[in-house]
């Protein structure tokens, strides 16, 4: 599905999804994983998922990431979680990424949930 653009290239959810993890990874998001679930579910393509070290840490991940959104003309569906901080899901509509508190994220543990997936896992 292509949703996006990025200097005058079509940009697919793949892309998106990867293209986040890297931007997360540089910006020292923690256990980032790119999870491709397009043929498990049809709420998305992809999900991201990554850790922050702090809230502050985490609230920068969101800001970073909604500059590059607007940067290559990327529309979200909702950003849920800014209150308070703990998890953040940022919704592209076809990539979902979900940003924790480390122990907020084994609570959850959203990983389990969707074992079935592929999974990347992205190294800095």
């Amino acid at each position: 599905m292509v949703y996006g653009h990025q200097k005058g290239e079509l940009m697919n959810s793949e892309k998106l999804a990867f293209d986040c993890a890297k931007l997360l990874v540089e910006k020292h998001a923690e256990d980032v994983k790119v999870f491709d679930i397009k043929e498990l579910t049809d709420i998305a393509d992809y999900f991201v998922i990554a850790s922050a070290n702090s809230q502050i840490h985490l609230k920068a991940l969101v800001d970073e990431l909604e500059d590059f959104l607007k940067k290559n003309s990327i529309r979200t569906y909702h950003v849920e979680g800014l209150r308070a901080l703990k998890w953040v899901l940022v919704d592209t509509y076809t990539v979902i990424i979900h940003l924790f508190l480390p122990e907020v994220r084994e609570y959850y543990d959203l990983e389990s949930y969707w074992g079935d997936a592929e999974i990347y896992v992205m190294e800095g």
